[in-house]
């Protein structure tokens, strides 16, 4: 990054993440800024790597995807070809949404999204086809309590005086 965020980022950030169609004007209002300091703020945002992305956000259920599985992983070897490859193969499969290296009693974890057990099933025995793994356990999902893709953007520490 080419310098630290300041509280007019904190707020763009804030407001993007809550809806990211607000436009400039709108965001700019918001701010205290006019539109094109705005916009040359948003502009450095994602040229310096802090904006990854714009998306729509999609509820699961309402598009037949109701079951929600966590899938934890002992791997059979840990090499870093081993690894590239599982990683690679886990980003062809559409099914996984996010996937964790872990420190621990696992080394990965998956979230794996379907429509039911029939669909978990046909993915489970895909993986298991994938690569050596030494132990698979996954959990299901209940309930989503909570679910946010904002992440908590605060102004940084202050810099203790030397």
């Amino acid at each position: 990054m080419s310098r630290p965020l300041d509280h007019l980022d904190i707020k763009i950030l804030r407001l993007l993440q809550e809806n990211a169609t607000h436009s400039v004007a709108d965001i700019a209002s918001k701010v205290g800024l006019s539109s094109t300091p705005c916009w040359k703020r948003i502009q450095r945002l994602q040229m310096d790597g802090v904006i990854t992305g714009r998306v729509a956000l999609v509820d699961q259920e309402k598009i037949g995807l109701g079951l929600s599985v966590f899938v934890f992983i002992e791997a059979g070897e840990q090499t870093k070809e081993w690894q590239a490859s599982f990683a690679a193969t886990l980003r062809g499969m559409p099914e996984v949404v996010e996937v964790y290296r872990l420190a621990g009693d696992y080394d990965y974890v998956l979230r794996v999204v379907v429509a039911d057990m029939k669909s978990f099933d046909r993915f489970y025995r895909r993986l298991i086809k994938t690569a050596e793994l030494k132990n698979v356990t996954s959990r299901f999902a209940m309930e989503k309590i909570k679910a946010i893709t904002a992440l908590p953007v605060v102004p940084p520490p202050p810099q203790a005086a030397p």
